[in-house]
């Protein structure tokens, strides 16, 4: 009977790691969660999530530090880098095919945004949610906060560069 009681107990905790994982970001911060509902009532002048179709081009540059990002042709070596970020990160939840895992699939995603709202949404998922009509309209529809995976700002930019890459 201990063998038992010792694997659904393992099952247990293996079953919450893997939710907490793709749970809330700010280290489970409640507030971050609970304010989503409160930010999109606060923000009643900018478009609604029922307002935005979350498939639809956006030229919006989200919520974030990054205002700018220069671009040309596809870095291969950084695109790799970013294959492993991706990888080790972001595949918990997301496919470069258009598959929905528990958030969308991000096959075309460089295609339907910038690069700035990209790299924003990566590294500022909670107040992009809260404040970019895009990612209100994100959340509404898979009904799931994008946790922060503690991307630093060069991972961020080979995981752009690797869904650039994939897009090609």
């Amino acid at each position: 009977m201990k063998i038992s009681t010792s694997f659904i107990r393992a099952a247990f905790i293996g079953g919450m790691a893997l939710l907490a994982a793709c749970g809330p970001s700010n280290g489970g911060d409640k507030q971050a969660t609970e304010s989503a509902p409160a930010a999109n009532a606060e923000n009643s002048s900018a478009a609604s999530s029922a307002d935005v179709d979350p498939a639809a081009k956006s030229e919006s540059k989200g919520v974030g530090k990054f205002t700018s990002v220069e671009i040309g042709a596809i870095d291969n070596a950084m695109a790799d880098k970013g294959k492993g970020v991706f990888t080790a990160k972001c595949s918990a939840c997301h496919q470069i095919t258009d598959q929905k895992v528990v958030g969308p699939g991000l096959k075309g995603v460089t295609k339907r945004r910038t690069p700035e709202w990209i790299m924003n949404q990566i590294t500022n998922p909670v107040e992009m949610e809260q404040k970019d009509p895009v990612g209100k309209a994100l959340l509404a529809k898979y009904l799931t906060q994008m946790s922060f995976q503690n991307v630093s700002d060069d991972e961020t930019r080979q995981i752009l560069e690797y869904l650039r890459k994939n897009d090609q």
